[in-house]
């Protein structure tokens, strides 16, 4: 029933997506307009504000929107992504998914908080530690931290001024939501101190230190999820 339960929460989120996305085009909004706040869009669509949430986080990941905490939420492009480029929603496996994914993230993400420290503007870097900020902050009052997570690690991706490197930003997203989905009761005080580890390197510009700091961010994740992984196994074998 649970399951059955998730997959009609999913759908609706869904479908809020698209009315949103057919909001901004309809309602002819620039890029960098600011979108009504959580309340009148959930009061507009008829949902609960957390259907609200999720939506935005779906086009966060699709390069739609950004979401600047403290401020609100702007369109950052007209022209969508595609959601699922690499078709991941239709594996099954979500556990095997979860650790193919965070491999793929170890061999980009340090590589990329690297650049990063390198390359980032002042203002860039006083933004990461606003989302540092966002990510401590709602983990400290309990809050579901995601959207704040997915927005610290697009960031850095954008701090790397590499062009190549933004157009992966969506599919990190989405390893960064699939990965916490599993991780984040596990991980919490680790992330809030890793993240800090992340951002001070990039703030003094210590490239490798930014390096270390995010394989070990990774390594932590990626514990978690092979713990998680082999318990799953376990279970299955039981069950047959």
């Amino acid at each position: 029933m649970g399951e059955f339960s998730n997959i009609k929460n999913q759908a609706l989120t869904e479908r809020v997506e698209e009315r949103l996305l057919r909001y901004i085009l309809e309602e002819n909004l620039p890029i960098g307009a600011k979108l009504p706040n959580e309340y009148e869009l959930a009061n507009l669509f008829d949902v609960g504000r957390s259907t609200i949430r999720e939506a935005v986080k779906l086009l966060v990941s699709r390069g739609v929107l950004r979401v600047k905490h403290g401020s609100g939420t702007y369109v950052l492009s007209t022209t969508p992504l595609r959601a699922d480029p690499l078709g991941l929603k239709a594996i099954e496996d979500k556990m095997q998914l979860a650790l193919d994914l965070t491999d793929v993230r170890m061999m980009l993400e340090p590589n990329i908080a690297e650049m990063a420290a390198r390359n980032r503007t002042e203002e860039e870097a006083r933004t990461l530690v606003e989302y540092c900020d966002a990510v401590r902050s709602k983990i400290a009052a309990g809050e579901d931290y995601l959207a704040a997570d997915v927005a610290f690690h697009s960031h850095i991706a954008k701090c790397s001024h590499n062009m190549v490197v933004e157009p992966l930003v969506p599919i990190i997203d989405a390893a960064v939501v699939l990965i916490a989905n599993i991780t984040r009761k596990a991980l919490l005080k680790d992330t809030i101190e890793t993240h800090e580890q992340i951002v001070n390197a990039i703030l003094e510009r210590d490239t490798m230190g930014a390096r270390a700091a995010m394989s070990i961010h990774l390594a932590l994740n990626r514990n978690v999820i092979k713990q998680e992984y082999k318990k799953n196994r376990e279970e299955q074998t039981q069950e047959d």
